[in-house]
């Protein structure tokens, strides 16, 4: 008897995204095949196409859901009553949200430059909702005085690069635990935007 229709799309639907996930972000989207992601997977190289249209549909998706959970954790950020304190929360949430999903954020940075023009154009505006969260904490401490930055546009991308850069070196393993990491991230964080 035939199987029905999609009683093993709830089981093979993620496992295609996860396998996808994690080949891109060791070997480069360029490198990995539909073939090669579907051999992971367990699967004919057809039966992809039964989870996603194509790879760049499937990088797409996969930068998109990274995005789309990054916000929806972001809206839950504690509304302090001042751009100090609402800054100390932001650098702890963006390390505790980026440091266990390491192959999705690399495939996020790394791989923009192989998404379509109409692909990038949506990541680049989720990019932003999010970058825009600390651009008006910025925005807000600068003009309270509590903040010296002398761009608060160049600010918030140097402060993303300095928070998301730790997911490369940082290991669960060694000498400092996630919260001392946080601690002193959220030092040089303050440094940078206090005169």
């Amino acid at each position: 008897m035939a199987r029905k229709q999609g009683a093993y799309a709830d089981i093979t639907g993620p496992k295609v995204r996860a396998t996808a996930l994690r080949l891109i972000a060791q070997h480069g989207y360029a490198a990995v095949s539909m073939r090669q992601i579907a051999a992971q997977v367990g699967v004919q190289v057809g039966a992809l196409y039964n989870y996603t249209a194509d790879k760049q549909t499937l990088l797409f998706d996969l930068m998109h859901a990274h995005m789309v959970a990054l916000l929806a954790a972001a809206r839950d950020l504690p509304q302090h009553d001042t751009p100090m304190a609402r800054l100390e929360d932001f650098t702890r949430f963006h390390i505790r949200f980026h440091l266990p999903r390491a192959d999705a954020v690399f495939v996020s940075y790394m791989e923009l430059r192989n998404l379509s023009p109409e692909n990038f154009a949506q990541i680049e505006a989720l990019r932003r909702q999010y970058e825009g969260i600390l651009e008006a904490i910025l925005a807000e401490g600068e003009a309270q005085g509590d903040f010296a930055v002398a761009d608060t546009r160049v600010t918030t991308m140097a402060l993303i690069g300095l928070l998301t850069g730790l997911h490369d070196w940082y290991r669960r393993d060694g000498r400092l635990s996630i919260t001392e990491i946080e601690t002193m991230y959220w030092g040089l964080v303050r440094k940078a935007v206090t005169a």
